[in-house]
């Protein structure tokens, strides 16, 4: 008989890693606070490596159908002039796969498409866990107790679970806080990915399908900033006024009600993540800032090693221990280097402004593309796997 698994959080981390179970055979339940399954957020990218993941789950062309194409990438001043621009093509030969954005509410209801409607359970939000040598009880908001014999916990970056396990595990702030919405493209027609960076800010847009427009700007403040809470288009026209005519053209598009705000938060890089018969996957167990564009593609990567582990070890615990050799070490780099970025990124003297993208625009393409080529230079299905 197999393995019974719970899975706390139906984001794309626990969607993706069920899908995976299923392929091999067991019968994971989900269990999603939220009283109604729906994709949730704005658009974000899925690299190389995370359409190579969706390749060995067999899922690879249905989320190139959802996902739009990106050809390149360019980081442009506060003017609109190139300050770089990594070739994409080249640095996805490694997996030969291409790069997409993606809606986030498309990739989440394609992934639900994916599984029975008895795998997932909604409105059940888990408050505590026990753990003993024979599985593990689950608490719930609604008074019920789950019993299963391992979890995977996989409900974000504000995980009460992975406080549990690790009280000193709380979000971290990153220093700047973000607005995003998603525009119609009709009249607009943008064509390519860029990221603007300036002394006020930044501000990202990049074409989705079905004639969309994701677009992003971070600002940096204090945390929870009311003032910033309480921002309109107006707000972000007038902050953003002496930047190119694309973003205003951007902002002039978008109603008040398309806003989604939220200050940028990741986790401290932990010291494990795997615990007995429990083990963190995702925003969890290692949230990144957005500034790689690999928070999603690292929970899909997470997904696809824990089958590989699966399919040949049937020692559950054991499974959790290799995973986490192969993850911990690319996550923490991932996020170490993400928060290094948005440092840079968000510099707002204007002296340091000129040095960095004189750098920038001069160093030879192969040194500004080597954070990206780090990371996909190895495939990270064979990194630390045990032979």
């Amino acid at each position: 008989m197999k393995a019974r698994f719970a899975i706390v959080g139906g984001g794309i981390a626990g969607l993706t890693a069920a899908i995976g179970l299923r392929k091999l055979g067991y019968e994971p339940i989900i269990y999603e606070r939220t009283p109604v399954l729906k994709g949730i957020g704005a658009g974000f990218g899925l690299a190389a490596n995370a359409m190579h993941a969706f390749d060995l789950l067999g899922l690879r062309q249905g989320v190139e159908k959802i996902g739009h194409f990106l050809s390149s990438y360019a980081i442009l001043d506060q003017k609109g002039r190139v300050i770089a621009a990594p070739d994409t093509a080249e640095i996805a030969k490694n997996f030969q796969q291409l790069n997409f954005a993606i809606h986030r509410a498309d990739l989440h209801r394609f992934l639900i498409d994916q599984l029975p409607p008895e795998t997932i359970q909604l409105g059940k939000e888990a408050l505590n866990l026990e753990q003993n040598k024979d599985g593990i009880v689950l608490h719930f908001a609604d008074g019920q107790k789950v019993e299963a014999e391992y979890l995977l916990i996989t409900d974000g970056v504000r995980s009460k679970l992975r406080q549990q396990l690790i009280p000193q595990s709380a979000p971290r702030y990153s220093g700047y806080t973000c607005w995003r919405a998603v525009i119609d493209n009709t009249d607009i027609n943008l064509k390519e990915g860029s990221e603007t960076w300036g002394a006020l800010g930044r501000f990202g847009m990049t074409p989705l399908v079905n004639d969309k427009i994701y677009w992003y700007a971070c600002i940096n403040a204090s945390e929870n900033n009311p003032t910033y809470a309480a921002y309109k288009i107006t707000d972000l026209q007038r902050h953003f006024r002496s930047y190119h005519t694309d973003i205003q053209t951007l902002l002039k598009n978008t109603k008040d009600e398309q806003l989604l705000w939220n200050d940028i938060i990741d986790i401290k890089p932990l010291d494990t993540l795997a615990y007995n018969r429990v083990l963190l996957l995702g925003d969890a167990g290692h949230a990144t800032t957005p500034n790689m564009g690999q928070g999603a593609c690292q929970a899909i990567e997470d997904a696809v090693v824990l089958m590989d582990e699966l399919k040949t070890n049937p020692a559950i615990e054991t499974v959790f221990q290799h995973v986490n050799e192969r993850r911990l070490h690319r996550t923490r780099y991932i996020t170490n280097t993400s928060w290094q970025i948005g440092k840079v990124a968000q510099w707002e003297n204007r002296n340091l402004i000129a040095v960095r993208n004189f750098f920038m625009r001069n160093l030879p393409a192969r040194f500004m593309q080597s954070k990206l080529q780090q990371l996909l230079s190895e495939d990270f299905m064979t990194i630390n796997k045990r032979r």
